[in-house]
């Protein structure tokens, strides 16, 4: 959608009506270099990733929701179900990993060459 905007997408009709898409396409962006750089961050650091990660998805299901209530585009519940589970619902489980479930590395020896 940055590179080759749509005119009138069906569905986002209230994001469109706060700003152009290509902002919208640079929320995606911008959020998953968040999402990606905070994968690198030690357990426990790495929530600002799981919100960010979580911001793009919840607002097109928030748009095409909205979609549907207005009447302007009946098959945008699929789509904001669609956006709520495979996107919301598993970055949300994926945030509730315990942490004793994922391996901790192990301390470099001291002295002993490879």
């Amino acid at each position: 959608m940055l590179l080759i905007p749509q005119p009138n997408p069906e569905g986002l009709r209230l994001l469109i009506s706060l700003c152009p898409l290509t902002h919208w396409a640079w929320l995606w962006i911008v959020c998953g270099l968040i999402t990606a750089g905070s994968a690198f961050l030690r357990i426990g650091r790495d929530r600002y990733g799981f919100v960010a990660a979580l911001i793009p998805p919840t607002v097109w299901a928030i748009s095409y929701t909205s979609a549907v209530v207005t009447g302007e585009f009946a098959r945008g519940g699929f789509l904001a179900i669609w956006y709520l589970t495979s996107h919301v619902g598993v970055i949300m489980w994926a945030a509730t990993v315990p942490e004793y479930s994922v391996p901790h590395p192990r301390p470099a020896r001291r002295g002993k060459g490879p």
